[in-house]
């Protein structure tokens, strides 16, 4: 099992990089239509009650899924949390795929296809981090770590290229 210490910091990037995002919440969770009054679990509590997570009312919103609340220990719910990254990650992705369809100019292109690199990438680390966390916490820090900088650079190529989601 994951050191807490460790599993929390990996928890905390994750909803670092997904409360920060340029896209709508809507955009990045489908389905975020949840009320905030659905019971958590203790363990959701704990976690987003830590001085680490920025915006408890994302966190709570985020991991307000059957299975995130059902989780039974630390492990589980960083497992839980890194397939719903994938998830949220691959809905921002189609999003982005929908964007570059219509027509726009080139530095908007080039930053919708950054943006697309950068969710693919993110995509593969929440995957990879799955299985880490119970074989190598340590490298699966690092994985999420790194997808941080990754959605910054897109964020960035977007409001340089003064792309807009709608």
């Amino acid at each position: 099992m994951a050191p807490p210490n460790q599993l929390c910091l990996v928890l905390v990037i994750f909803l670092s990089v997904f409360s920060l995002s340029s896209l709508s919440t809507s955009a990045i969770i489908p389905k975020a239509n949840v009320s905030l009054s659905i019971p958590s679990s203790q363990l959701v509590e704990n976690l987003c009650n830590s001085k680490a997570i920025p915006n408890r009312r994302f966190c709570l919103k985020a991991l307000s899924t059957p299975e995130v609340i059902a989780a039974v220990d630390t492990t589980q719910l960083g497992t839980l949390i890194m397939k719903l990254g994938a998830a949220n990650a691959k809905a921002t992705l189609n999003v982005y795929n929908e964007i570059i369809k219509k027509p726009g100019s080139p530095q908007a292109l080039k930053a919708l296809n950054c943006c697309v690199e950068a969710y693919k990438y993110a995509i593969l680390s929440f995957e990879m981090v799955s299985s880490e966390l119970v074989e190598d916490p340590q490298t699966a820090n690092y994985d999420v770590v790194v997808i941080g900088p990754e959605i910054a650079n897109c964020e960035k190529e977007l409001i340089n290229a003064k792309v807009q989601a709608h």
